[in-house]
């Protein structure tokens, strides 16, 4: 389980994997940048791709996930906690660059990348979001039709950008820790005397 930081470092290590795995001859022909972004920042990446390639990882739908919908109860339990609410998140990996060959050569190399990568354990996570010490989420290909896809880049401010789509599951967002008091039930005799 983890905090509320939980998110931005699930995108945090995404960001670091494929930043520290492209390789020195990739980065000699095709200079990157990762980031993740926000909505809201994408509008400025259409001017800014002429010196550099970026790849972009947008976190767009945020969804409880299914498989452990059933486990998770609004509200506390009845010794006063919050359970953990389980999440899948939905990320968008997209690649801006100035010619066909750098976009489809940079598009290639992170497919392969984020196939080589099902896995953030802890390790990877970091420590912002106080993972538990078993925590392992899974990092798999979404598939988002075309409709859906072109939905989403409807919404946003630039124009589509080649992309695919990939879920983490399950983030476990931990509840209030902090257990309410006990009930205490006091008895009050009806025939008046001592019980």
């Amino acid at each position: 389980m983890a905090n509320y930081h939980a998110i931005s470092a699930v995108g945090e290590a995404l960001r670091l994997y494929l930043q520290s795995t492209y390789p020195t001859e990739l980065e000699s022909e095709f200079p990157c940048t990762f980031s993740v972004v926000a909505t809201g920042e994408l509008s400025t990446l259409d001017s800014s791709t002429d010196a550099n390639t970026t790849v972009t990882l947008l976190l767009y739908r945020v969804s409880v996930n299914e498989q452990l919908r059933n486990t998770f109860q609004p509200g506390r339990t009845p010794d006063g906690f919050q359970p953990a609410l389980p999440i899948d998140l939905h990320w968008m990996v997209s690649v801006w660059a100035s010619s066909g060959q750098a976009e489809h050569t940079v598009f290639a190399w992170v497919l392969r990348q984020m196939a080589d990568q099902m896995v953030l354990d802890t390790s990877a996570l970091g420590s912002e979001a106080q993972w538990d010490e078993g925590d392992v989420l899974q990092v798999l290909p979404a598939e988002l039709s075309i409709e859906d896809q072109m939905r989403v880049w409807d919404a946003l401010q630039p124009g589509y950008r080649l992309s695919h789509c990939y879920v983490v599951r399950a983030v476990r967002l931990d509840g209030n820790a902090t257990p309410l008091p006990r009930v205490v039930a006091t008895r009050i005799p009806l025939d008046g005397g001592a019980s």
